[in-house]
Parts: structure tokens; C-alpha cells; sequence
């Protein structure tokens, strides 16, 4: 089997998830592990440099014909979108005309807030955690911001404007998929079944052993403190990062339904997306 180049974010879910992965196990291969913000990550996945990677699923509906989704190590829940900040509540009417500072194009975020408000079109990149020093200086009226800024973003007095996770559970009734690990297709089957079970192991250790996987969380998380490193932990590592089951897997595919009903999105790819219905397929065809 060959080598694996595995990307996966600094954020506190992910180092958390791919600890003992990256740190304990023994596989048949190697893993050269790449730990970049996800925007980065899903530009890595669009020129193909990456094998398994962990990307936005808005991303991830662009790249089917090349990678496949894995059941394990997402970040897809409730209660947990993206937010959009200003320093002053914003009509919905007058985000038409407000300059929006975004985590990246590719990102779910801002699928979510071209879902929500079509019409807001003025749209700045910039990195995530660069987005609410913009607000606070006016250089954007407003931003779409994600992993743990929904903690702190009242110690910076600033207003939620739309909460995007709350505006899509209750216009869909799902969880929201926010972002998963996708794999090469050309990968063998056996490797894409281990890598699958191997997250799932590396979640269980984490769990049962927070105090070894909290010091390599500390190491990436930059600027974050210990509480608000558990409380993203709590909020983005649950039941559908161990396992999207049948749930999680008809969120991803109401998102990609709703990308492509609003032209943000393009997807021709015919069989299965995800790695469970690829190895049932595999296994019929046997």
C-alpha cells in the first residue's frame, strides 16, 4: 500500500481526532501528515496533492469524480454553523450592500451564507482568524466566522447577525455539514477501510485519554485557551465524527442538492460518494 499525505487543520476537533493516528498506531504505511488551515487544505485537494484529507464539504462536492467521503473524523452537528458578525445588528434587506469578510471561498461557511443571502455579493477573503480584527476596524461591515470565534466574539462586542447552523436546521430539519475527510478513489480498499478504521480508533483514545491528546490540541491551537479548546472539542467531536451513519450522509447530500439547485455547485458523479456505499458496491460486484 502506498504512502499517505494527510491533511488535516490546526483546529482543536482535528488534532484531537488525529492524535493517536498520527502519534500511536502502526499501519501499513506511512503518513506524512499535513497540518494546514482547511481553506489551504481544500486548495491542496483541488490541485490533487493531497491522498486523504480533511476539507469543507463544500468543497469536497467539486472534487467526487477524484476522492470519496469517509464515514469518520467529520465535523457535522447541531448547534455548531457559522455565524455572521458586525458591530451592529444588519437587516437582512441591507446585506445586499454590506461588505461581507469570508474564511474562503471554498469554505461551507460561505455556501451557507450564498444559500442564505444570494444577493450578498460583496465578499472579501481573508483567514478566519484575521476576520473579526477586520470588523472591529471597519474594514468590513460584516463576516461569516467559524471554529471557536463563535465563543468569544462578545468579549469583542460584537452583535450575531444570523446564526447560519440555526438557519439551516430549521429550514431543513438536518445537522449541518460543515466539513468531512475525503480520500483518492484510486486508493486501494483496503487501505480506504483502514484509514477509516484507524479515525475511528484515534477518536476512541482521545476520548478515553484527554490529558495526553490535550497537550498535542495546545500545540496547534495558536492563541486559544484551554477552556474554549474543550468547548470546541465538545461541540465539534460527536456522535457523527465517529460515525456519519444514515443522518449525516443525507445532510451532506442536502447540501450538495442545494449547492447545485442555487448554481454554486456542480456534480456529475455517477455510484456512490461514500466510502460505506463504495465497499458495498465493491463487495456485490465480488
Amino acid at each position: 500500500m502506498k504512502d499517505i499525505r494527510l491533511g488535516i487543520s490546526p483546529c482543536p476537533n482535528d488534532t484531537f481526532i488525529f492524535y493517536h493516528l498520527l502519534k500511536r498506531q502502526r499501519l501499513h504505511f506511512d503518513i506524512e501528515p499535513i497540518i494546514k488551515d482547511v481553506e489551504v487544505l481544500n486548495r491542496m485537494v483541488l490541485a490533487g496533492h493531497l491522498d486523504v484529507s480533511k476539507v469543507s464539504f463544500a468543497l469536497a462536492g467539486r472534487v467526487l469524480d477524484r476522492y470519496i467521503i469517509l464515514e469518520s473524523g467529520a465535523a457535522l452537528g447541531r448547534g455548531c454553523g457559522p455565524l455572521i458578525l458586525s458591530k451592529r445588528p444588519i437587516p437582512y434587506h441591507e446585506l445586499s450592500d454590506s461588505v461581507i469578510a469570508i474564511p474562503g471561498k471554498n469554505t461551507t461557511a460561505t455556501l451557507l451564507l450564498q444559500l442564505y443571502a444570494p444577493e450578498a455579493v460583496h465578499l472579501v477573503e481573508m483567514p478566519f482568524d484575521k476576520i473579526v480584527q477586520a470588523i472591529c476596524s471597519g474594514d468590513v461591515d460584516a463576516g461569516c466566522v467559524i471554529h471557536e470565534t463563535r465563543f468569544t466574539y462578545k468579549d469583542f462586542g460584537l452583535v450575531k447577525v444570523q446564526d447560519l447552523g440555526k438557519w439551516w436546521e430549521e429550514t431543513t430539519g438536518m445537522p449541518i455539514p460543515l466539513g468531512g475527510i475525503i480520500a483518492k478513489r484510486k486508493l486501494m480498499s483496503k487501505q480506504l477501510k483502514l484509514m477509516q478504521e484507524a479515525i475511528k480508533k484515534s477518536i476512541t483514545f482521545a476520548k478515553e485519554n484527554f490529558h495526553e491528546v490535550s497537550l498535542f490540541v495546545k500545540d496547534h491551537a495558536q492563541e486559544i485557551s484551554s477552556e474554549v479548546q474543550k468547548k470546541h472539542i465538545d461541540l465539534y467531536v460527536n456522535e457523527y465524527s465517529y460515525q456519519m451513519g444514515t443522518e449525516g450522509r443525507g445532510a451532506v447530500r442536502m447540501l450538495f442538492q442545494r449547492a447545485m439547485a442555487a448554481g454554486l455547485m456542480e456534480t456529475k458523479v455517477e455510484g456512490p460518494i461514500f466510502l460505506e456505499e463504495f465497499l458495498s458496491e465493491t463487495e456485490e460486484r465480488t
